[in-house]
């Protein structure tokens, strides 16, 4: 009989398992898009963290952070003595602490929904994936520097008649920013030896209570500036040394004035900072991170799902309450905005 000589593939029959695609199977090109259109995403959303302090965590350095935060000293205004050796002054501190925490999130697509072009599919999850990233990891920053201690409310107006707020359930839509408030607020922080961040202070603001602000012929709009220099992410203009960065990501809550029944008036959360006034911390090498992870990766034995996340630790602290003021005011929105 003649010799038969067909060539078996004996690898057909290996275990499926130990053939697995990995993210390797992704070119170095494709990961570096993908890791920076994410970040590109994330970005326009971290207007909170742009004014805070970096500290981060060194490699093997723990979970927690400890910031020592110096107190300025008293004036000494007493004459010294001939010959005699006063006793001096000594620094005192506060230590503030913070734990990071790890966050992320991850968007699974199906291989029947990406059979045909799956790469622009990848590119819409890493759109909404940096978005997503961006706006969770401001909110951790936000949460934090608007629990401060220093508050100022906004007053209500009504044609002349001016009354004072002096609880965030007393405001309503005629409680509304004006520039008088705003000048308070920087004369606090003046007063509170609060430094500015390059040469003025920053405020975060809503675009519902920027609206009404921005009516005010006291409101420089960005583009008028006497001396235009680098803007920040997000900034519209400045009042007095204030200037103004707008965010849709601003705090807002709905405790203010009872409209009728239990519906409350939407209160807007506007943070005017000085230098220092906050830290944001990540862990060295644990940063924003992009993850994509092709079919057939992981327990994925018929190259049915692949999926597209990100990971990041963060957390953030407050260093000087003096170096920061809470406005709370209402706007012409107060009866509809939600909070956030």
């Amino acid at each position: 009989m003649e010799e038969m000589k067909y060539r078996l593939d004996l690898q057909r029959f290996a275990n499926p398992n130990t053939n697995i695609t990995t993210d390797t199977g992704l070119s170095n090109e494709n990961k570096t898009y993908y890791h920076d259109t994410l970040i590109d995403n994330a970005e326009p959303y971290l207007v909170h963290d742009q004014f805070g302090t970096e500290i981060n965590i060194p490699e093997h350095g723990g979970k927690t952070v400890e910031v020592r935060v110096f107190d300025v000293l008293d004036k000494n205004t007493t004459a010294l003595q001939e010959g005699v050796t006063p006793d001096g002054s000594k620094l005192t501190m506060s230590v503030k602490n913070a734990t990071i925490h790890q966050y992320g999130d991850y968007i699974t697509l199906s291989d029947v929904v990406s059979v045909t072009a799956i790469d622009p599919l990848l590119v819409q999850a890493t759109k909404a994936m940096g978005s997503q990233a961006g706006r969770s990891l401001d909110t951790i920053t936000r949460d934090v520097i608007t629990a401060g201690t220093n508050v100022l409310y906004a007053p209500k107006i009504s044609g002349d008649t001016v009354t004072e707020v002096t609880g965030r359930g007393q405001i309503d839509n005629t409680a509304t920013l004006t520039p008088d408030v705003i000048l308070k607020a920087q004369a606090q922080l003046e007063a509170m030896l609060a430094e500015p961040i390059n040469g003025s202070y920053v405020a975060i603001i809503h675009p519902y209570a920027a609206y009404d602000l921005m009516r005010s012929p006291e409101f420089i709009e960005w583009h008028k500036y006497a001396q235009p220099g680098e803007l920040y992410r997000g900034e519209i203009g400045m009042i007095g040394n204030v200037r103004f960065v707008k965010s849709t990501e601003a705090k807002i809550v709905k405790e203010g004035a009872t409209i009728s029944g239990a519906n409350k008036y939407a209160v807007f959360l506007t943070m005017v900072l000085g230098k220092d006034a906050y830290a944001t911390t990540y862990a060295t090498g644990l940063g924003l991170e992009h993850i994509v992870k092709p079919l057939g990766a992981g327990e994925d034995p018929l190259n049915q799902r692949c999926t597209a996340g990100w990971k990041a630790t963060k957390t953030a602290i407050r260093l000087k309450e003096q170096n920061m003021i809470r406005i709370e005011s209402g706007s012409y929105y107060s009866a509809t905005a939600l909070a956030n």
